[in-house]
């Protein structure tokens, strides 16, 4: 047993947040009404892949120019960079639930400045609002949830955002779909956002404060109150007393519990270890590569030998369905292995996924498909331009095809076998047309390979064992690892960690690939997944089921624990012991 709990329990505890509904539903209530926030955020990271196409076809600005495009992408991210530090601030000053009120509001103009913008420049400016909600949320949620959460199942319950999350981009592939005829198509797909973003502002118009943010701002009633709700009711005693002894422990350390020092937060053993332990989470979430694994989605179903945008267009939901019941094993998971053994394993996974995606590039690359002149020849006056001035033709292969440029070439598979020399052309409509027209497949993404299926193996694998560890628990850590004085504060740093590091990854991947190969940049993401694997074992504590109050006492007096597997020393007995 680990913080008190009855090792019986960890098995319970699935069982424990299934029956919820009936057992207590004003827990539910409270987690599923935060974690709405959550759905805008995976709804918003998932939608505009889809809805840029349309746009481009919209505004033509946008299609001839790549900065356009690119603004519209990542000013969300700028702006979620900007709503998470200020969030964190925020949340400290404010509460919880007022910058989750805030975020809606911000995630709703944002959405109906998208939906109704009559050029690139207003829809850029909602992009920001959305962002700036986003970025609020992302932090809020977690945090909200975990504070008015019981122990047994604070993980469980924690993990329902990231449920929410992935579910949000499984919708937002959805409505992209069901949008793709409708007239307006873009504006349908970015305004839908805007009903859960109302949605949740009403709910949280109804709900109470975080109970532990209440209790600290001398609202010691209210908060006990609410925690009489939310525990049962063996149990809600000590967690008020709990409670109150930290809190009284920091007003007596500091003085005051509404001041915070930043220099003092930083010198604080348990602030600094958490932080440690919580922006790495953060950061190495997006630098295993999440991201460039799901942009690379299509090019990895072309290499598998399906040539179809609609093919790839489906793959996009499996993945993000993938994804999602990822976070349902995380669900179950959490509060039975641990944080700590859910992060190694899920990394060791990321590891084996990414040396399987390397290698599948690297085959891919060194063995394409070669261009013959005779099948390039059969269709005239569509012949890539590249390929008829190059000297060296005899050479070019299907990778060499889309590698040229100005304009950009496609190359159409042979009619009896796709790993038969093909045909290299002007990459267009009328190309594209002509090249199915005789049964053949064309591709502009990637080329076919016999191991296409491996591609196929080491994608779903990736996601399968990333979105459980990697996906969830650096959120999960960062809701509960902090002394309660600067959990917002320290949570707001952390997320701006992980959107900093989003954005750093999102704008330098396609350099990376265009400098060192695909296959390489996999391999890069591989060696840093290992990195990240040996800051778990080392920096990493295990949380599961340790009272919010105890996990500070734990993080202000522990040593290294690289025995992951072995549970540690209770905080209870070390205090018996001594």
């Amino acid at each position: 047993m680990e913080g008190g709990i009855h090792t019986s329990t960890d098995t319970s505890a699935f069982k424990e947040c299934l029956s919820l509904p009936w057992r207590n539903p004003y827990v539910l209530r409270l987690a599923f009404s935060a974690g709405i926030g959550g759905l805008l955020f995976g709804y918003d990271t998932g939608v505009i892949s889809g809805a840029l196409l349309y746009i481009r076809d919209d505004f033509k600005s946008v299609d001839r120019e790549t900065v356009l495009q690119e603004s519209i992408v990542s000013m969300a991210v700028a702006g979620a960079i900007i709503g998470a530090a200020v969030g964190g601030w925020m949340n400290d000053r404010f509460g919880r639930r007022r910058v989750l009120i805030i975020a809606d509001f911000l995630f709703f103009v944002g959405a109906v400045i998208m939906a109704s913008a009559p050029g690139a420049a207003f829809l850029i400016v909602g992009r920001i609002f959305v962002g700036l909600g986003v970025g609020m949320a992302s932090m809020t949620s977690p945090l909200y949830i975990s504070e008015a959460s019981p122990v047994k199942i604070r993980g469980a319950l924690v993990s329902t955002n990231g449920f929410l999350i992935t579910g949000g981009q499984f919708l937002s592939y959805l409505i992209n779909l069901a949008f793709t005829k409708a007239p307006g198509t873009w504006r349908w797909m970015v305004g839908v956002a805007g009903f859960p973003a109302l949605l949740q502002f009403i709910l949280m118009l109804l709900l109470p404060e975080s109970p532990r943010w209440l209790y600290r701002k001398g609202r010691e009633e209210a908060a006990k109150v609410i925690m009489r709700k939310i525990y049962p009711a063996h149990e809600v005693e000590q967690e008020i007393q709990d409670l109150k002894e930290s809190v009284e422990a920091e007003i007596k350390e500091e003085g005051s519990s509404e001041t915070i020092n930043i220099i003092k937060l930083l010198k604080t053993k348990a602030v600094r270890r958490g932080l440690t332990a919580g922006v790495g989470l953060q950061v190495f979430q997006q630098f295993v590569g999440i991201n460039t694994v799901m942009y690379y989605s299509p090019t990895i179903v072309q290499l598998a030998g399906f040539a179809s945008n609609r093919t790839a267009l489906l793959l996009s939901l499996v993945t993000a369905g993938l994804n999602a019941f990822g976070s349902i094993v995380s669900i179950y998971f959490i509060d039975r292995t641990g944080r700590k053994k859910l992060l190694i394993i899920s990394l060791i996974g990321v590891v084996v996924s990414l040396g399987v995606l390397s290698g599948v590039f690297h085959e891919t690359t060194t063995h394409s498909p070669m261009v013959s002149r005779v099948e390039t020849s059969h269709f005239s006056n569509i012949t890539c331009p590249d390929y008829s001035s190059a000297l060296n033709s005899g050479a070019w292969d299907c990778m060499t095809c889309l590698k040229a440029s100005f304009p950009d070439c496609g190359f159409c598979s042979s009619p009896t076998n796709k790993l038969l020399p093909g045909a290299c052309l002007i990459s267009n409509d009328a190309a594209k047309d002509m090249c199915h027209k005789e049964t053949r497949l064309w591709y502009t993404r990637g080329c076919p390979s016999k191991y296409g299926w491996l591609a196929l193996i080491g994608l779903a694998l990736y996601i399968i064992f990333f979105s459980p560890g990697m996906g969830s628990v650096p959120w999960i850590m960062n809701s509960e690892i902090y002394p309660l004085r600067f959990r917002g504060l320290c949570g707001g740093i952390a997320a701006t960690a992980n959107w900093i590091s989003n954005l750093i990854v999102a704008q330098s991947f396609l350099s990376l690939t265009e400098a060192i190969g695909t296959s390489w940049t996999f391999l890069i993401f591989g060696v840093i997944s290992v990195v990240a694997l040996l800051f778990v074992i080392i920096y990493v504590p295990e949380t599961k089921g340790l009272p919010i109050e105890e996990i500070e006492k734990m993080l202000e007096g522990r040593a290294l624990h690289y025995k992951f597997w072995e549970k540690g020393t209770k905080p209870h007995e070390k205090s018996q012991a001594t």
